[in-house]
């Protein structure tokens, strides 16, 4: 069934090749045979094509779910999305306000083993107290969750029933981008809709993250893929699936994303096997060095790396000699210049598994061991209450938008800090330089340019040392997270 497009469309252009000069119109009518030859190649296109619906479809299922819904209120999206026609004998119906009802979703999938084990997203079963799965042959059955992933939004069902079409899975890591590629799924309730286009980008990264964490690398689409598409195959012209279809970013605007199909396979087998999904974790906030271009001026003697923005509180890293404002250059040995290739790396290792990360500090380069531990399902930041007065006098630091005093046993105590020294912010200006840093009530300064603080008067000082137009670095404690900020004239 394989076809090479590349010779087609060859052939075509040498059909048309073959055909003879534009001449006067009563020259004679073009040459029959070429005309012909022309015709043959876009019918194997179009054969083609077809095919690919033919193999992939029968493994396709569609996912309609029901949930209550504690809203009381019909909203207007409800009909754009969910809704079926209107009633011919009511097509403005009301719903009686405050009345809770049920939600119907409707959503896609494919079957990756022919017992009943079928692939889609979490968002399309998720709080679903209903699950109805229908195949392209009419059957339906009902259908149970067996687990899912939120971090990537990949989910798996389970039909009870034996010897089901499965759809055949590709290689995401061999796709190229300009490849053709072909969605199946169920927007707005067209069940079985087929479209088509082209790999339009591969690695689109930072488009679901949790709490700064981004895991999936998705292949980009042109191919028409709306609400209804969710869990559906993204296939190739050989009728393999490469993807499972997500995350729409906006309609018809040529936008639509894929979970590369070996993700996908990888957590999909791990979900059926019972296992719960756990990855390795640093429990540090990173960037790409450069990204901040008002910081840039720091980092003289390397171009290239990742910055530590943060180090958690009580994370693997905050067990290390790891320090914000680091930049990593390899993780064990492997070079790194982005966030996302450093995540990566990472990701390649076990938890617990010792990890030697090579940083640049202060103009030297460094080794710096880190155990991985799991990343944790949610990680939280404590909100932050105000600062209650006491003894030591607010000092404010006028140009910096400041206002800081001492960091006292007793305001540690009852602030829960686990800070033991330096000065506790306790205020920021609105508008101001440390604002557009983020530097945010409670922080507590225990650096400036890499001279400890112990009070107010040692901050001032080294305020007074430093320089702001090139940028004056402060080392934060955040509730236990290490973080930093740069003051810096004109940010």
């Amino acid at each position: 069934m394989r076809v090479s497009i590349f010779a087609l469309c060859l052939a075509l252009s040498i059909s048309f090749a073959a055909q003879p000069e534009a001449v006067p119109s009563d020259a004679g009518p073009l040459n029959p045979s070429a005309v012909e030859a022309g015709k043959d190649v876009v019918h194997q296109l179009n054969n083609a094509f077809a095919k690919v619906f033919e193999t992939v479809a029968p493994g396709v299922v569609i996912i309609e779910t029901s949930k209550k819904s504690e809203v009381s209120e019909s909203s207007p999206l409800d009909d754009l999305f969910f809704q079926g026609p209107p009633d011919e004998n009511n097509p403005n119906p009301r719903r009686n306000p405050g009345t809770p009802r049920p939600v119907q979703t409707e959503g896609s999938g494919f079957i990756v083993r022919p017992d009943g084990y079928i692939l889609t997203n979490v968002h399309v079963i998720e709080d679903a107290d209903k699950i109805d799965v229908k195949l392209r042959d009419g059957r339906e059955f009902p259908g149970r969750v067996v687990g899912g992933d939120e971090k990537t939004d990949i989910a798996v069902i389970k039909v009870d029933a034996k010897n089901l079409p499965v759809v055949p899975l590709g290689d995401s890591d061999a796709v190229r981008v300009g490849q053709f590629a072909f969605a199946i799924g169920a927007p707005f309730k067209l069940d079985y809709t087929f479209t088509y286009g082209v790999i339009s980008g591969k690695g689109r990264n930072k488009l679901l993250q949790t709490a700064g964490y981004s895991i999936s690398d998705y292949l980009q689409t042109d191919a028409s893929i709306n609400p209804g598409n969710s869990g559906g195959p993204l296939c190739d012209i050989d009728g393999k699936v490469i993807g499972m279809n997500t995350l729409i970013n906006g309609m018809n605007r040529g936008l639509g994303f894929a979970i590369p199909i070996n993700m996908a396979k990888d957590i999909g087998g791990e979900l059926i096997a019972g296992h719960k999904i756990v990855r390795p974790w640093l429990g540090i906030r990173i960037e790409t060095l450069g990204d901040d271009p008002t910081i840039r001026d720091l980092f003289n003697g390397t171009d290239k790396g990742v910055v530590v923005r943060t180090i958690e509180a009580d994370a693997p890293a905050s067990r290390s000699n790891l320090r914000p404002f680091d930049v990593i250059t390899q993780v064990d040995g492997t070079p790194v210049t982005s966030d996302s290739q450093l995540q990566h790396e990472v990701l390649k290792k076990k938890v617990g598994e010792n990890v030697e990360l090579t940083v640049w500090r202060k103009g030297q380069s460094m080794k710096v061991p880190v155990k991985t531990g799991e990343l944790p399902d949610e990680i939280t930041r404590a909100s932050n209450r105000p600062v209650q007065p006491s003894e030591p006098k607010q000092q404010d630091v006028g140009k910096f938008g400041l206002q800081v005093q001492e960091l006292t046993k007793d305001v540690a105590e009852r602030l829960h800090l686990s800070a033991q020294q330096g000065v506790i912010v306790t205020d920021v200006e609105d508008n101001s330089m440390a604002a557009a840093q983020g530097i945010e009530r409670e922080d507590v300064i225990t650096e400036v340019d890499g001279k400890p603080v112990t009070n107010v008067q040692s901050f001032r000082d080294a305020l007074n040392k430093g320089d702001p137009k090139r940028g004056v670095l402060l080392y934060l404690d955040r509730k236990g997270s290490k973080t930093f900020a740069v003051l810096k004239v004109g940010t």
